[in-house]
């Protein structure tokens, strides 16, 4: 009797916990598309990589010390980035705040015919063609994008398209009040 209950005992209370987690995700107090990153409060992952327009000259992130920037993650395999890159282009033009592109895991061609047709949102674009920079800020998928204080601190992330609503929401409160939390 007792090796039917154990299995049994498991079943339910594997269900409860998903009943929990489903009624939070329907109440809103639990965001499936938010990924906590650890780096929020701490500082941003430093990075030299080669441009995506000329492989043979760098970018330093170091030369961002002093400024509030944005880090994008993206591809140009990637839906979701073709998807945000609209907005991209907008929030670069309204917020003056200078934006950096990562292009990752991606064909350095590719990245500079996606970017001449659709635009370029960028004020530089970096190719981490074997997304080493990618694992240190902690990404999972693209696009995937962080702000920075000019103090060099992750300030947020957002997983998924940058949409306005999304700037608005979560990182221009951190811009307008200078990056403190």
């Amino acid at each position: 009797m007792w090796r039917y209950f154990a299995p049994a005992a498991a079943f339910l209370a594997l269900g409860a916990l998903f009943a929990f987690a489903l009624m939070r995700i329907q109440n809103g107090t639990l965001d499936v598309r938010e990924i906590k990153s650890p780096l929020i409060g701490k500082p941003a992952p430093v990075f030299t990589l080669p441009l995506v327009t000329d492989p043979s000259q760098s970018f330093d992130s170091r030369s961002m010390a002093g400024k509030t920037y944005v880090v994008n993650v993206w591809g140009t395999w990637c839906p979701a980035c073709r998807e945000e890159h609209d907005s991209l282009l907008q929030l670069a033009r309204v917020t003056g705040v200078p934006f950096i592109g990562i292009d990752w895991k991606d064909d350095g061609q590719l990245a500079q015919q996606y970017l001449g047709q659709l635009g370029n949102p960028y004020q530089q674009v970096v190719a981490d063609a074997e997304g080493r920079v990618a694992i240190d800020w902690g990404v999972y998928g693209a696009p995937e994008t962080f702000l920075v204080s000019p103090a060099g601190i992750v300030l947020a992330k957002h997983a998924g398209a940058l949409t306005a609503a999304v700037w608005a929401e979560k990182f221009a409160p951190l811009v307008t009040s200078g990056g403190s939390r």
